[in-house]
């Protein structure tokens, strides 16, 4: 049991580190430069939305074993049902569950928001500088809340891990 339970977890941190670093990267490294690279908000958008397709066919994996070993994980932790409200443990594992699950939703928005309709038309120049601007906008605020919710779900993987 300790090697298999050794190599979920370690697979849980691969991916972890696949989501959240990759979140992180695009949103603290990449979307700064790119901003210094082109002035074309659309040129951007385009770059953007193509590095994320990029990403996402990592990052999707990731997210979704990522979600099944920490099912598998909070299985092992949680001998009895009944320790999920009356512990810190499970109250700790309660919120992460929710956090997670706002995580998923935000996520299905933000691949939503730039669908390849959208895209499409935003190469074919389609958009007004109105309705671009309000495309970056919206797409910066859920990727924002999507890394917000990745680094809160990670602090609280933290905290379960210490036993807290």
């Amino acid at each position: 049991m300790g090697l298999e339970q050794a190599i979920i977890t370690w697979v849980h941190l691969v991916c972890s580190a696949i989501w959240v670093g990759g979140s992180l990267f695009i949103a603290i490294v990449f979307a700064p430069v790119l901003k210094t690279m082109s002035t074309s908000i659309e040129e951007r958008l385009q770059i953007m939305i193509k590095v994320g397709r990029r990403f996402n066919k990592i990052a999707m994996p990731a997210l979704a074993i990522l979600i099944g070993t920490g099912i598998f994980n909070a299985h092992q932790a949680l001998i009895r049902p009944e320790f999920l409200f009356s512990t810190s443990y499970g109250i700790l594992l309660v919120i992460k569950v929710i956090l997670v699950v706002a995580l998923v939703i935000s996520f299905v928005v933000h691949i939503r928001i730039i669908r390849k309709d959208i895209e499409q038309k935003i190469i074919e120049k389609q958009f007004a500088e109105p309705q671009i601007v309000q495309l970056r906008k919206k797409i910066i605020v859920v990727g924002q809340v999507t890394v917000a919710l990745s680094v809160a779900i990670l602090l609280l993987a933290a905290l379960l891990d210490a036993g807290l």
